[in-house]
C-alpha cells in the first residue's frame, strides 16, 4: 500500500475552475489499476488535506506518469495552487478498531 497525503492551498478566484478539474482528474484516477481510495478534507482556514491511496508504487508511477495528470499538475502549479505540500508513504503501519 502507497499512501499519499496532499495538504494545499487553493487560490481563491480558483476555486471553481479548480473543482472541475478535480473532478475529472478523479474520474481517471479511480478508473486505473490499482487506485484504492480518495478523500478529502477543507479546514475553516483554506487549508485542504487529500489522502490518496493506491496498491503499490508502480500504481502510483504510472498516475503520476499520466499524461492528463502532468498538464493539470502544470497547471496547478501556474494557476490554482497558492502551495501545497506532498508525502508519500510507503508501506505504512496499519491498526484497525474494531478489527
Amino acid at each position: 500500500m502507497v499512501v499519499v497525503i496532499f495538504r494545499s492551498r487553493i487560490r481563491d478566484e480558483n476555486t471553481e475552475a479548480f473543482q472541475l478539474l478535480a473532478d475529472q482528474l478523479y474520474d481517471i484516477a479511480s478508473a486505473m489499476p490499482g487506485f484504492v481510495s480518495y478523500k478529502v478534507f477543507k479546514n475553516e482556514d483554506g487549508e485542504r488535506v487529500s489522502i490518496h491511496e493506491w496498491e503499490t508504487a508502480d500504481h502510483l508511477r504510472a498516475w503520476r506518469e499520466h499524461p492528463v495528470h502532468q498538464a493539470a499538475q502544470k497547471m496547478g502549479r501556474e494557476k490554482f495552487y497558492e502551495s501545497y505540500i506532498l508525502q508519500v508513504c510507503e508501506s505504512p503501519r496499519e491498526s484497525r478498531f474494531p478489527v
